[in-house]
């Protein structure tokens, strides 16, 4: 293991499963592993205070995070997330899966990430834009549309990408569209975004599916965090034909085996902000969860959820990852050997950064796709960046993450070599 002294890894810590997914992916990367250690270390880690003054005149003060983990392939790319458990090591991990997940679906990206520990439904809206700005102008000095290109991720969305695109361009005196992605449409925000990272979990989980002889029709789904991404995968499931059994989210864990009416599901979300108060399905607790009957398993929530003990109590055959880092390495092996076929976030949520990315073009072209070509530009590279990790797969005789990740870290570590190291 590589530990850096600025970090003390559990094991159970985001940044201890990511390096150990690298280590299994070493052996798999011919001579290239002789640049094996530049991925698990970040290139740039910047830690600011974030002060601002409250509604009611006191000063507060804010932890805030950008670390930049792998530039060899283009400008960072990754989002910002606003949570009170918030750490430098999850930023670290999760702008680390965000550099496997660019170059798995060959995007021209690094990857990055930022976050706020802070919890936003404490704060007023006045209060969150204040926060949004100063944040912005601590972490200007490395971010910029050929950079690093911050996007929506926990607890934001559009509003708080419009407020980070104006307060940089204030600061550098032009309306820089490009600086970041996942904004309203009239800021120069793309079509299909906000709904991107459910559909390519969708795509993945339609792909996997067929691989496994499994009729989405009829098939039934638990879903774990009810936020854009598990929502939306939720929506074009049940679409397909499948059952949505179960939702948990931070309100609470419901059961329906006769399955949830989306549309009704999708009122009480945007009416309350969570599920708790679905009228039609019986409430457990939420540990039950795991033990839910079904045959698609989406956890789209935080990092860590899978533990051992539940990989050995989860019923479904076919895990799909909306969260980042949501399996631990040792429930990974324990699914494994239980015969669940897992899609790794990696590859499963990152239809997200691809229609940033699709959105990141127009912005530097002034010329925008409606919503149905931007989804077949989407399905048409998810599902052959896919294909691509699956062949891998299969040759190797290894997990679709490691597979993943040997496809990924081929890409990035061959950048490194061909650039070599300056000066």
């Amino acid at each position: 293991m590589s530990y850096l002294s600025y970090v003390s890894p559990s094991a159970t810590s985001p940044w201890h499963t990511y390096l150990e997914q690298v280590d299994r992916v070493l052996p798999y990367l011919g001579h290239l592993a002789h640049w094996g250690e530049t991925l698990k270390r970040p290139k740039r880690a910047l830690i600011v205070d974030v002060p601002i003054e409250m509604d009611d005149g006191s000063v507060a003060h804010f932890e805030g995070y950008r670390v930049q983990h792998n530039l060899s392939r283009g400008p960072g790319k990754g989002g910002v997330r606003y949570h009170p458990d918030v750490t430098l090591e999850e930023v670290m991990a999760l702008s680390a899966w965000m550099t496997v997940k660019c170059a798995a679906v060959n995007l021209p990206y690094g990857g990055a990430k930022g976050g706020i520990r802070v919890d936003p439904k404490k704060l007023s809206k006045k209060e969150l834009e204040r926060m949004t700005r100063r944040y912005t102008s601590e972490i200007g000095i490395i971010i910029g549309p050929q950079r690093d290109i911050p996007a929506p991720d926990v607890n934001t969305n559009a509003q708080i990408m419009a407020w980070m695109m104006d307060t940089y361009s204030m600061n550098t005196g032009t309306s820089a569209t490009g600086v970041v992605t996942g904004k309203p449409l009239h800021l120069g925000g793309s079509l299909g975004r906000v709904k991107a990272t459910g559909r390519g979990v969708f795509v993945t989980g339609r792909e996997a599916a067929r691989r496994l002889g499994m009729k989405l029709d009829g098939a039934r789904v638990a879903v774990q965090g009810f936020g854009n991404v598990g929502s939306a995968a939720a929506e074009l499931f049940v679409g397909a034909g499948a059952t949505v059994v179960a939702i948990q989210d931070h309100t609470g864990t419901l059961v329906n085996p006769k399955g949830f009416d989306m549309h009704t599901a999708m009122q009480v979300l945007k009416r309350d902000g969570g599920i708790g108060q679905y009228p039609e399905a019986e409430r457990i607790d939420n540990e039950s969860f795991w033990d839910v009957d079904c045959d698609i398993l989406i956890p789209a929530a935080l990092e860590g959820q899978i533990t051992v003990e539940r990989a050995n109590r989860i019923k479904a055959k076919l895990v799909l990852e909306g969260a980042n880092g949501p399996t631990l390495p040792e429930a990974d092996d324990a699914l494994r050997e239980r015969g669940v076929l897992v899609v790794p976030d990696v590859i499963c949520n990152a239809g997200g950064v691809t229609v940033s990315y699709f959105e990141w073009v127009q912005d530097f072209s002034s010329f925008f796709w409606s919503e149905d070509e931007i989804n077949v530009r989407l399905d048409k590279i998810m599902v052959d960046a896919l294909r691509a990790i699956w062949d891998t797969a299969d040759r190797h005789k290894i997990t679709l993450r490691t597979a993943t990740f040997a496809v990924a870290c081929e890409r990035i570590l061959s950048a490194r070599e061909e650039r070599g190291l300056y000066p």
